[in-house]
């Protein structure tokens, strides 16, 4: 039997469904204790406390001498503390009657019936005293005592106690529960902001799985950042020694004729670019801490320094207003691989950006021809060449500009998705970062 219909009623966070796990078998404990205690205790006390009563009032009635005789019957009425007295026969009650809360009344009367099948009525008008009312000559006799006779008292208490007593050892179970969920939840914590590029402090505390598992993770983060610092110092190492022997090309190459000179140039200039996109690859998103910005101002900005350069890109579409935590340089420099990526395959480039409550969305459309749905994982990972597909004509580089924003936006907590623009018929990237 499948219970997948219930994930969708379950709690998500951590400390919601630990409560859940908690209250349910306390809860469960409860029930199952108050059913089982009323049907033992109360039902099981009240039987016997009715038939040691009715014994007391079958003694009242006794049709010797007592009964005959009223100072008798007064004398032993007040030894057994009862009181008794002949009402008119208009004044008894036509059906039995106790509290709707009354617990046991039910069975005080159910008992009393049976004891005594001749009882006109029995009434409970409170929950101190017990009324009988048997059929007599001329009227009607009316036997009055009190309820502890023939039922526990309080039977309310037992649920105040389990209740009150309830809520106190979910409150201490709920106290220690939350230490033992702390250190999990701040390994979450640093465990999401590393995702997102940020070095939160952290040191493992908690039980021994939890301290383990915190202490792989500072284990994996160091690694981490140890293989991103040798990768950056690598690149900028070779990135660094290229440049030299690239300058003292160009200083000899301008000794050249002009007719000479200008294909050697443009290849060194070629060389230089890619070299750049290499450095600008190994630094990555780790650039600075994420700080408050507007980024439809941002946007708005990239695109003009874009237009003043000559691209034919134009913002289209805005939406929402609002601060998000971004590196700035790091979206600025996905925004603009985007950009030149999709006027390098298309004759134009349109931004759009939407600002929600949960979400920034940035979007980049051209009207080029696109990347086949089968092929935009492969496009995103780094050095990948498509060509074939996007106008080998116009194809230059390495293939790193995707890859670069997808490690911006993931560095942000949000991802690069590459799809169809229904505006332009082209290449459609969306950075989403949720906020």
């Amino acid at each position: 039997m499948s219970f997948r219909w219930l994930k969708s009623y379950m709690p998500r966070g951590l400390y919601w469904r630990a409560m859940l796990i908690l209250l349910l078998p306390v809860l469960g404990l409860l029930l199952v204790v108050s059913v089982v205690f009323i049907q033992r205790h109360f039902e099981g006390v009240t039987e016997q406390m009715t038939l040691s009563t009715s014994r007391e009032v079958a003694l009242l009635r006794d049709p010797g001498a007592v009964a005959q005789n009223p100072r008798a019957r007064a004398a032993l009425a007040e030894r057994l503390n009862i009181r008794t007295r002949s009402v008119p026969a208009a004044r008894v009650p036509r059906t039995d009657s106790w509290l709707w809360y009354d617990l046991t009344g039910g069975i005080v009367v159910r008992e009393f019936r049976r004891h005594f099948p001749d009882l006109a009525a029995v009434r409970l008008p409170d929950m101190k005293m017990v009324e009988l009312y048997f059929d007599e000559a001329g009227g009607a006799r009316e036997i009055r005592l009190s309820r502890r006779r023939v039922s526990a008292s309080n039977p309310h208490q037992l649920f105040v106690n389990m209740v009150v007593f309830g809520v106190l050892m979910t409150a201490i179970a709920y106290i220690y529960l939350r230490n033992q969920l702390r250190p999990i939840t701040r390994l979450a914590h640093a465990a999401e902001a590393f995702g997102k590029g940020r070095h939160v402090p952290y040191h493992p505390s908690g039980a021994t799985e939890v301290r383990a598992a915190g202490q792989a993770f500072l284990d994996m983060r160091a690694r981490i950042e140890r293989q991103i610092e040798q990768r950056t110092l690598m690149l900028s190492g070779v990135s660094h020694d290229m440049r030299t022997p690239l300058t003292r090309l160009r200083l000899e190459l301008s000794m050249l004729d002009e007719a000479e000179r200008a294909p050697m140039m443009r290849d060194i200039a070629e060389m230089e670019r890619l070299l750049d996109e290499f450095l600008a690859f190994a630094r990555g998103a780790a650039e600075g801490e994420p700080v408050e910005t507007d980024p439809v101002a941002l946007v708005r900005q990239v695109v003009e320094d874009s237009r003043r350069a000559q691209v034919p890109v134009s913002l289209e579409r805005i939406e929402g207003q609002g601060r998000v935590p971004l590196r700035r340089d790091g979206l600025r420099r996905a925004l603009d691989n985007l950009i030149n990526n999709a006027v390098r395959y298309g004759t134009r480039a349109e931004v759009s950006v939407i600002l929600t409550d949960e979400s920034l969305c940035i979007r980049v459309e051209d009207d080029g021809p696109g990347i086949p749905e089968e092929q935009r994982r492969e496009a995103l990972k780094p050095f990948a060449r498509l060509e074939p597909a996007r106008n080998q004509n116009r194809g230059t580089g390495v293939g790193l500009g995707l890859s670069i924003a997808a490690d911006i936006a993931r560095a942000h907590g949000g991802n690069l998705s590459l799809g169809e623009s229904a505006r332009l018929g082209g290449l459609r990237a969306e950075i989403v970062i949720a906020r």
